[in-house]
Formats: C-alpha cells, sequence, structure tokens
C-alpha cells in the first residue's frame, strides 16, 4: 500500500513518517505520581507491542514524576501538555521525547514560542494536536463543513509559529469524537501539509463501542495512504489500544504479523458438523503461538479447498470426519474427534 510523502519526525528512538514503519502509541492512565504503577503500565504496553507512550503532566509534581520515569524505560516517553507552557518546559528538562500541545488551550505566543525554543534546544519533537472539542470558535450547530475549515484554520495558525521560529521536526492530530468528521479533517490536513500525521478518533468510548468506528475512521485513511502513527483510545487497559491498533493495521499489510491468524468460514446450511464449536477450541489452543502462522477451518466443499490453499494449515471439515491440508495440499482424512489433535499436531511440526 503505498503511503502519501511525508518528512520524518525523529522521537527518541523512533522515526515517524511515510519511509517509516507505522508507530503505535498508547497513554497511561494512571497517576503519574504513582512512579511504580506508571512504570508497570508503561512496561505492559512495551511488551504488548506500543512503540510511544503518553504520559500526563497537569502539575509541576506529575512532571517531576515524568523525569523519574523517563530515566527507567527504554521507550519514547510523551509528555501530554494542556494550558501550562511552564508544564511543558519542566517535561523537556525531564526528558520528555516529545510533547504534545493543544492549540485550543494554549494560545499565546509567547508561550508557544518559549515552549518551542526548549524543545528546540533539546532536539525533541513535538505534536501539534488538535481537538475539535478544544476550539472556542465551534458551537453545537457549526456545520461540519464549517468546522473542518476552522480545525484547519486552527492547525495553519500554529504551524507557522513554529515555521517562522525554524523548527519542523512536528507531527499534526486533528481529532473529534465523530467518525466522519476525522477522517474529513485528515484528508484535509494531508492535502495541506507534508508533515506526519498521528491518527486517532477521540473519547471513542467503552472498548466494545469503541473498535468499530476508531476501525472504520483510522482503517478509512490508512487505505488511502494516510496515516504515519495512531493511538486507539479506548475507556480501559490501555494494552487493549495496541491489540485494537495491531488489529488494524494487520489487515491493511501495515504492521507485521507475530502471531497465529485463523480465519473461518461463516457457515450455512450446508455444514455437516459444528465449525464453530470446533474453531473456538482451535482458537483457544492456538492462542499462545507468537508466530505467524494461517490456519483455516472450513465447513464444506464450497470455499474450503479455496480457502485451505491459501492457509498454512487448514480443515475442511465433513460429515462426520475432516480433511486436513498443509500448504494447500491434502495430507490426511481424520474423524471428528481426532480433528483438533491432529490439526494441533501438523501446526506443531509447521
Amino acid at each position: 500500500m503505498k503511503r502519501q510523502k511525508t518528512k520524518t519526525t525523529k522521537i527518541g528512538s523512533v522515526k515517524v513518517g511515510s519511509r517509516h514503519p507505522i508507530a503505535i502509541q498508547s497513554m497511561t492512565n494512571v497517576f503519574t505520581t504513582n512512579i511504580n504503577q506508571c512504570l508497570k503500565q508503561v512496561q505492559k504496553l512495551v511488551d504488548a507491542g506500543c512503540d510511544i507512550v503518553r504520559i500526563a503532566v497537569p502539575t509541576q509534581a506529575d512532571t517531576i514524576a515524568f523525569a523519574k520515569i523517563v530515566d527507567k524505560v527504554n521507550i519514547p516517553i510523551v509528555a501530554d501538555i494542556h494550558f501550562c507552557a511552564q508544564r511543558a518546559i519542566e517535561a523537556i528538562e525531564g526528558g520528555a521525547s516529545k510533547i504534545r500541545l493543544n492549540p485550543g488551550n494554549v494560545r499565546d505566543i509567547k508561550d508557544v514560542r518559549k515552549i518551542i525554543d526548549c524543545a528546540k534546544a533539546h532536539k525533541i519533537a513535538v505534536r501539534i494536536g488538535i481537538n475539535e472539542a478544544s476550539i472556542r470558535d465551534l458551537k453545537d450547530d457549526t456545520p461540519p463543513a464549517k468546522r473542518t475549515a476552522l480545525m484547519l484554520r486552527e492547525m495553519r495558525r500554529y504551524v507557522k509559529i513554529f515555521e517562522n521560529r525554524g523548527f519542523d521536526n512536528i507531527v499534526l492530530s486533528a481529532k473529534s469524537i465523530s467518525t466522519i468528521r476525522t477522517i474529513e479533517i485528515n484528508r484535509a490536513l494531508s492535502k495541506n501539509f507534508d508533515y506526519p500525521l498521528h491518527l486517532g478518533l477521540t473519547h471513542a468510548g467503552l472498548i466494545e463501542d469503541a473498535k468499530v468506528p476508531t476501525a472504520i475512521a483510522l482503517g478509512s485513511l490508512l487505505s488511502a495512504g494516510i496515516g504515519d502513527t495512531l493511538r486507539v483510545s479506548l475507556a480501559g487497559d490501555p494494552v487493549e489500544e495496541v491489540k485494537v491498533a495491531k488489529e488494524i493495521l494487520t489487515p491493511l499489510g501495515l504492521h507485521k504479523i507475530d502471531k497465529a491468524q485463523l480465519t473461518v468460514c461463516p457457515t450455512c446450511g450446508r455444514c455437516q458438523i459444528n465449525v464453530i464449536s470446533l474453531a473456538k477450541k482451535i482458537k483457544r489452543a492456538i492462542k499462545d503461538i507468537e508466530k505467524p502462522i494461517k490456519i483455516a477451518v472450513m465447513g464444506c466443499v464450497v470455499n474450503g479447498p479455496g480457502e485451505a490453499a491459501d492457509a498454512d494449515i487448514a480443515v475442511c471439515a465433513g460429515k462426520k470426519k475432516g480433511f486436513i491440508y498443509k500448504d494447500g495440499e491434502k495430507i490426511a482424512t481424520v474423524a471428528e474427534d481426532k480433528l483438533i489433535g491432529r490439526l494441533l499436531l501438523e501446526i506443531k511440526r509447521y
């Protein structure tokens, strides 16, 4: 998939931009001043495959804790800045790899210039992150097209301040609670700027409610080549954000497959075996496999052989039996009660 060309921005050891892999981000949701708890959560995110972690620093006590956290981790840490320029400077001096600024609540140009100069001196990155809810000119009845125009205007104003200061190590983001407006504003940013874009659907909701709208918003943009780094915003365990990010990136070929993949037919009246039950048992059995093995569980001869040909290991189930395939070749006919055992044996051999 061809990505739209952007500049490269360096965030600690991670480079983002069209020449580099899409970086997955998340954010801690424990108190920053609880250093041990925060460190544990950062490590869990690292273990899950997160590339960049953001931490809130609303008070001076938080920036003091932030510096201690940065000193103990091996992943780029971003300081989330709102309202207070001093917090940004403290976080930069405390070792932040990047800060996130919200133009909606850090509006004094003198403050912005101080932050830019500090970031420039410490050679770190800045994300200009516009949230639709933070733009003061927006009203409840503002039409969607005008909302996009106002967000784009705000971004132009802020970017100009940075460029006039000779600072271009930036990432841009514009987020909305609306799936459609998130897509529209990011398309507009892509047309108007060549800086890397950070994608996200803000305040998406609980995990079960947020996955589909987020996948639609981010998937639409990514499939058009738009986006260089992303965060899936979920209300819950931030590790789930990383998991969902991978689930969005992998089908688009934008993330290396690092676990077994299971394809299952939707079943119909032709099935003569309980395919769903079989697939669930196989899914539980392969959940800890950390190799890119493609496994297919099919219920009849219509699509079964074709899916089997595309899988590494497959089973095409029939009446009281199933056919085991390996690399598209049928290698065995197995009784129904022995299917799982034989399939797992072939997976292990593979």
